[in-house]
């Protein structure tokens, strides 16, 4: 058979099928987790125990009885852990955006004393690894009694040194100073320059931003927990850990609190989900925005 297409040009060879086959185990590797999450939430204890195909479906299929016990067991605490996870992540995501905007604009677009030290500190604290910081800032709170409350996992959440990097770099580059200096020729002023002409310039990186310290707070569980004690306030990554420690010691009495526990992850999933295919709009908006712009 000739190596030749019709047009009597020889094929070229399919250079990306490395790229293509090393993308297919990256999908497969990622996907793997969450379809045992998945199926396996779908069990009892007999048939988490029961030996048989971890990756497949038993024959009682539960979801809606175990969704039932997990929003149930110990008076609906799972259901509060949520809601404060919903609290500290839209607390500490939104906030910690509005300041990464204000600083990474600030720093992109004015000059002041001190600028350069300043933003060289920002860049230093990206080096810090956030658990180093924990205990400091435990000690510090504990000195204003805001330990074992919201507070003591909000305002640290607030800080976010990348995001302040990421929001610099962005309207550095993709705010042009000319469009700032026609707004205030046209006697605009600062606030209602960046809102009405830099803001929409800006949105593919806020939301990134948003997203970003948002999923970092759902996420969170080493400064929740040396900050609280009140199993009420935990968010819900420190009440599935506190769970599994129950199960490791079989301390839950007759319920199997391991199908609880791979349920409850899979529902602190679904949030994170949802925020992003809601999210992901705005990032082509964004660039529409610009683009037109």
């Amino acid at each position: 058979m000739s190596d030749r297409s019709p047009a009597g040009t020889r094929r070229r060879p399919n250079h990306n099928l490395p790229l293509h086959l090393l993308l297919a185990f990256l999908v497969v590797y990622f996907l793997v987790p969450f379809w045992w999450v998945v199926v396996n939430s779908s069990k009892d204890a007999a048939g988490l125990f029961s030996g048989g195909n971890t990756l497949w479906f038993s024959g009682n299929v539960d979801y809606l009885g175990n969704l039932q016990q997990l929003f149930t067991y110990d008076n609906g605490i799972y259901a509060r852990w949520i809601l404060n996870s919903t609290l500290y992540a839209l607390a500490g995501g939104i906030g910690a955006t509005v300041l990464a905007v204000m600083a990474g604009y600030g720093f992109a677009k004015y000059r002041f004393a001190g600028r350069r030290f300043s933003f060289s500190l920002v860049l230093g604290a990206l080096m810090v690894p956030a658990t180093a910081l924990v205990i400091p800032t435990f000690m510090m709170f504990s000195e204003f009694g805001l330990t074992n409350t919201i507070w003591a996992v909000i305002l640290p959440s607030l800080l976010n040194p990348f995001g302040v990097y990421l929001m610099h770099v962005y309207a550095r580059d993709a705010v042009p100073n000319e469009i700032l200096d026609a707004a205030r020729a046209d006697g605009a002023g600062e606030i209602r320059t960046f809102i009405r002409v830099a803001f929409p310039l800006m949105r593919p990186a806020v939301v990134t931003v948003l997203l970003l310290s948002a999923v970092a707070s759902w996420n969170n569980y080493f400064l929740p927990l040396a900050m609280l004690s009140d199993n009420r306030l935990f968010p819900v990554t420190v009440g599935l850990g506190l769970w599994q420690g129950i199960a490791s010691a079989n301390n839950a009495g007759t319920t199997s609190l391991w199908s609880l526990i791979i349920l409850g992850a899979l529902v602190s999933i679904i949030p994170l989900v949802i925020s992003f295919f809601v999210l992901q709009r705005h990032w082509r908006g964004g660039l529409s925005v610009g683009g037109l712009r």
